[in-house]
């Protein structure tokens, strides 16, 4: 029951702020409490992942063109004097123009090598149109699909043309001769990247869109109408997949300081630290960096991919801070394609983002396609600064004196940056900008430890944090670590690969290589674990907290998790590991071939299954000779033959009989499973039956078939085994057997298939038949298509089991849980609930302190919906819980309002003959019991809510059938989690529902039914009457053969009601039909006191605090008797004028703490009656 606003501020519930809560109800366990009861058992929504890339890429070929022409300017640039000279580092003018030519096309091939070192590399210097076009088209044609890279220096030739045009020579360099960008297009085809180094670069980059816009216009064209002339020519690529780098927008020049080098541009894309360093020298900061000098820069020492040298700890670094600029600034699906597709594109673009910051500083924008938002002004920028500055200081005393360098510690504060984004940061928050930093960290030894912790950290927040770490490329950084011998750092990488796989599950094929060699000795381990399972807890996804818990095994919001299998001796006796898969493969569902879907886990999902199965000495537990000689003669004509063969104490026996039990089970989900794994087997069997053909020896010869069996094999003539395939006619029935004094619930319709309807008869086959004949084809009025019955079949018997236990992994573990949390809403409301629990305790207390002389005020009347059988008091909160025979009302005592009412499920001539609330403290749920043995919990009854069923079990899977019987009798001890239940059986079964599993069968001894139940969980003592009249102390810390410790006869018919009270030295009270009270102390054998009340008792209930006993009576009349057995009221009519007489008693019970007295008759009515006005 959850808080209201209003009810806060009601009066008759209203707390004082100095009140406070008792500390025991803080202690108490909750009963199936935990996300697999509260949950419904689905997985989590599947996010989008876009990081995968599908269309990855590699630049496999290189065009360079330089258009240098040394020696000679272009007539329309000025040059400044002095100028910029320098390209590739070299200056042209130093040596002979030729020589020049060549050293720089083979500098900058180097340059293009140190990113991509295994493509193929095509220098064109100084080139006609026909040389560009030939070394293109000859690229594009040994590139296929992959990506090609035109590189274009016009640092010797015009700018380019408005038309789109860009200049090279005539074969005397007498001339400038243009190239369209139109027929470049044409010859590099797509995907292609271009650089454009030149000025006014920009004219190239719009002209570039312009052609590119009218290529696709004419594809369009040519799609619509093939007559069109354009659809006659040869179609234009399309250059959707093409990238352009160009030095500067449209009506810029480029920089000519003479500090710089004249190809700016390319140094920035090529050579990214040395242009950094130098432009970093070249600013007014760099004057707080004493020593350091342009010259000194070029000694700098180390190697580029050595990141222990200053060179290569820069490189990372600017590695690191690129990627990082790029990642918080571009659109996700940008980044993806420039930064991940390919290796060489990405390095560009990276080595880009410095190139628009040095040539911004000079008025000079850079171009890209796509285009990029700006990034020159990022606040990372700043740490490379530091970075820069921290390296530079040192380069003197390194040189000059061989002082050890000291590594930069950008990389331990960008960590700390990140844990201080994890540890204070508001839930929802920007993404840390630091992430990309943190997946280059993990290249470094020394910080891994620690970033793999913090990442971890940081994919518990949820799966959209995995997806932006996929996003940024942590695949493939944690897969290299899984090969790591490092043992520190293995449970930090399994967390993170739980979280990975919980949001994207189809990386588990990465993963495949690396569970290879343990396959062999799966079945092994699996059967180890399922042994190991009785003696030690397992941790659940379903819960952090509590310890203990498997993952359940039903698809619904109820679900009790797999119970221990008990009968894995026999599992295992009757086959051996290795072969365990494949004997339950023969059960295969799926025609496509794919085993069912059994585990031995699976076995024992029911409880009934549980306790039948459990033991080889249970008489059950062997199937009886007639039913074994009966499978055999059905199986005589079979191709099963061969696995009734083997053992019929086997594992196929086993798996029938459990699928038999879960046919049955009284939770709907459950039991229309079972339904079609039942009739999907009975289905294939029937299947089987169809007669093979027999090769005719020579043309004569026939062979007639087997004689069939007189009967068809349907599942409930099977017994207890599985349907044997027959070669009569025989049909699926759509009712599984059920035990015979059950049957479905009326509003329950019967199971029919979804797919395929009934199995279809087998047709009968003529006396003569040809060779290889596969017999009759199905009739075609039939009206059934050919592919119906391999549907039915085929149909997915899958559960959402393994989806939502995976879901579990990618929700934050590491967050302090609401309940926990001291300012959450659900702790606030549980806090309300305890101090509500408290007032009523008290004020209750009060009153029965003070005595409570008369119990006839009449507080409550109205008529039930049925005839009430047994009522419950909610303890702490206005609201009673009436059973009729299938349903149960809810009403609010207070307000004499109807809560609820809603039906309970249990089939056909069951009824519900007892109730519980448990978690009555806090979040409350209703047990029922109904005397079929079943077990019901209901959740979000009387608030506005559909109730919903939280779970259901078989709690007794052997009631027998009597005249009168005492049904099913439970009784709840919130304190250990300990439910008891018995009946009309002969022991008393204790479940664990912790656990949720049966822990304890106390045998009664007796051959009469249990009637009433008690127990005290602190003397660990259970008080059972019986139908005998017997009143037995069973002590369960005991063992089954000495746990009875007394047992008293005294009683000389059936006990009604017998009650152990809680105190330390509690007595028990018990009362049978005759009215006899009696008193007993446990350690004595004979009563102590014994009271006399009416006889023909139908209903005896006993107050737990007010030391009040009231009896109903089948004369139409209630007696209160206080502890004295004084009658301190008798009730034979309601209230008001003309009261009618009450009819005979059905139900009676005492509020726990209140002094009310809930009274069910059978004429329909439900009245409560309360101790005088002026007491309460």
């Amino acid at each position: 029951m959850k808080m209201d606003s209003d009810l806060l501020h009601s009066p008759a519930v209203g707390l004082a702020e100095e009140e406070e809560a008792d500390m025991n109800d803080w202690k108490l366990p909750l009963a199936f409490m935990k996300k697999r009861h509260s949950e419904k058992i689905e997985g989590s929504k599947a996010l989008a992942q876009s990081w995968r890339m599908k269309d990855r890429m590699k630049t496999v070929s290189v065009a360079l063109v330089l258009c240098l022409n040394v020696g000679v300017d272009p007539p329309d640039v000025v040059k400044t004097s002095p100028c910029a000279r320098l390209e590739c580092w070299i200056d042209p003018l130093s040596m002979s123009p030729q020589k020049a030519l060549e050293t720089i096309g083979a500098n900058l091939q180097k340059q293009y090598e140190n990113w991509q070192p295994r493509a193929r590399y095509k220098q064109s210097l100084d080139p006609t149109v026909d040389e560009v076009k030939k070394l293109c088209t000859s690229l594009r044609r040994n590139a296929k699909e992959e990506r090609v890279l035109f590189h274009y220096n016009g640092h010797g030739v015009p700018r380019p043309t408005v038309n789109g045009e860009i200049w090279v020579f005539n074969k005397n360099y007498t001339q400038y001769i243009p190239l369209s960008i139109y027929d470049l297009q044409t010859w590099m085809g797509s995907p292609s990247i271009f650089v454009y180094d030149c000025s006014n670069a920009g004219i190239i980059v719009k002209s570039f869109k312009q052609f590119a816009l009218q290529r696709e216009q004419e594809l369009e064209v040519a799609a619509i109408n093939p007559s069109h002339p354009l659809a006659q020519m040869p179609l234009p690529p399309s250059m959707k997949n093409c990238i352009q780098l160009a030095a500067c927008e449209a009506s810029e020049l480029l920089p000519m300081n003479p500090d710089l080098p004249a190809d700016l541009f390319t140094s920035c894309l090529t050579t990214p630290i040395k242009i950094a360093l130098r432009w970093f020298c070249m600013q007014k900061s760099a004057k707080l960096v004493p020593g350091v000098t342009l010259d000194l820069i070029e000694k700098i020492p180390g190697r580029l991919n050595d990141r222990r040298t200053p060179l290569g700890e820069l490189n990372w670094i600017f590695t690191a801070i690129t990627d990082t600029i790029a990642w918080n600034v571009l659109p996700r699906d940008l980044f993806q394609k420039l930064f991940r597709q390919d290796l060489l594109v990405a390095s560009l673009f990276r080595n880009f983002l410095l190139a628009e910051r040095i040539m911004r500083s000079y008025n000079c924008t850079p171009v890209s396609s796509p285009r990029l938002p700006p990034t020159y002004m990022h606040a990372m920028w700043q740490a490379w600064d530091l970075a820069v500055d921290i390296c530079l200081s040192q380069l003197p005393t390194i040189i000059e004196e061989g002082t050890a360098f000291r590594h930069s510690p950008f990389f331990a504060e960008q960590l700390t940056a990140f844990q201080v984004w994890l540890t204070m940061g508001v839930e929802n928050r920007n993404p840390p900008e630091q992430l990309p930093i943190v997946l280059q960290v993990l290249l470094s030894q020394v910080h891994r430890l620690r970033a793999l912790d913090l990442l971890g950290r940081f994919l518990d927040l949820g799966p959209w944090a995995v997806s932006l770490a996929l996003s940024v490329g942590i695949f493939p950084y944690v897969l290299k670590l899984l090969q790591s011998s490092a043992r520190e750092l293995r449970p930090l990488l399994v967390f993170i690969w739980a979280k990975i796989l919980a949001v994207d599950s189809e990386l588990v094929v990465a993963l495949s290589h690396l569970v290879v060699q343990y396959e062999s000795n799966f079945c092994t381990v699996a059967l180890q674990f399922i042994e190991e399972e009785k003696n030690y807890s397992v941790p659940s996804p379903a819960n952090t907290a509590e310890p203990g818990n498997l993952t359940p095994v039903r698809d619904s919001p109820a679900i009790p998790r797999l119970r221990s299998v008990n009968s894995y001796t026999n599992i295992r006796a009757a086959t051996t590991a290795r072969n365990l898969n494949k004997s339950l493969q023969n059960l295969n569902l799926n025609e496509e071939g794919g085993p069912a879907a059994f585990s031995p886990g699976n076995l024992s999902t029911s409880s009934s299954a549980s306790s039948t199965l459990g033991s080889p000495d249970n008489d059950e537990y062997i199937l009886s000779f007639e039913t074994i000689d009966k499978m055999r003669r059905v199986s005589s004509y079979s191709s099963l033959n061969s696995l009734i063969g083997v053992s019929f104490n086997s594992v196929y026996t086993q798996i029938w009989r459990v699928l038999l039990h879960l046919a049955a089970d009284p939770f709907p989900e459950v039991s229309d499973l079972a339904m079609k794994v039942l009739n999907s087997i009975a289905y294939k069997a029937t299947m089987n039956a169809r007669p093979q053909r027999i090769l005719d020896s020579g043309s004569l010869t026939q062979s007639a078939p087997a004689s069939p069996t007189s009967k068809g094999t349907h599942i409930h003539q099977a017994g207890g085994s599985p349907p044997m395939p027959s070669t009569s006619s025989s049909s699926l029935t759509n009712d599984v057997p059920k035990p015979p004094t059950r049957e479905q619930p009326a509003s329950r319709p019967p199971y029919t298939p979804t797919l395929g309807g009934q199995a279809p008869h087998s047709h009968q086959f003529p006396r003569t038949r040809k060779m290889f004949d596969k017999g009759p084809e199905q009739a075609a009025e039939d009206g059934d298509e050919p592919g119906a019955h391999r549907n039915y079949i085929s149909a997915a018997l899958q559960t959402g089991l393994c989806d939502w236990s995976a879901k579990y992994f990618a929700q934050p573990v590491m967050k302090i849980p609401e309940e926990h949390d001291l300012e959450s809403q659900v702790r606030m409301e549980r806090q309300w609930r305890f101090l509500r629990n408290a007032r009523v305790r008290r004020q209750s207390r009060s009153i029965t302190q003070r005595g409570v002389s008369r119990l006839d005020d009449q507080i409550f009347i109205n008529r039930n919906p049925g005839v009430p059988s047994v009522v419950k008091f909610h303890p702490f909160n206005t609201c009673i819980a009436v059973a009729d025979k299938d349903s149960i009302c809810f009403w609010d005592w207070e307000k004499g309002e109807r809560l609820d009412y809603f039906y309970n499920g249990n089939p056909r001539y069951t009824r519900i003959t007892s109730m519980e609330y448990l978690n009555g403290h806090d979040c409350s749920l209703l047990l029922t019991a109904t005397d079929d043995g079943a077990l019901r919990i209901w959740k979000n009854f009387a608030d506005q809510k559909n109730p919903e069923m939280v779970t259901a079990w078989q709690g007794l899977s052997d009631m027998l059938p009597t005249t009168r019987g005492a049904g099913m009798v439970v009784d709840w001890e919130q304190e250990t989690g300990l439910l008891m239940t018995s009946g009309d059986v002969r022991v008393i079964r204790i479940w664990d529902t912790d656990r949720e599993m049966k822990v304890q069968d106390i045998p009664t001894g007796a051959d009469s039914c249990v009637t009433s139940l008690s127990c005290d969980s602190q003397r660990s003592l259970i008080v059972a009457g019986l139908g005998d009249g017997s009143v037995r102390v069973f002590d369960r810390r005991m063992g089954p053969n000495e746990c009875r410790v007394m047992t008293y006869r005294e009683h000389g018919a059936w006990v009604v009601k017998a009650h152990l009270q809680k105190e330390t030295d509690g007595h028990i009270i018990s009362v049978s039909v005759n009215g006899d009270v009696r008193f007993f102390e446990p350690r004595t054998p004979d009563s102590v006191n014994v009271l006399q009340t009416v006889k023909g008792l139908t209903a005896l209930d006993i107050h737990p605090q007010a030391n009040l006993f009231a009896c109903g009576s089948m004369n139409q009349f209630i007696a209160v008797y206080n502890a004295n057995g004084d009658v301190i009221s008798n009730i034979k009519y309601y209230d008001g004028f003309m009261g009618q007489r009450i009819g005979a008693i059905s139900c009676l019970a005492f509020h726990p703490h209140w002094p009310h007295l809930a009274v069910g008759s059978n004429d329909y009515y439900m009245s409560i009656y309360s101790a005088e006005k002026r007491l309460r």
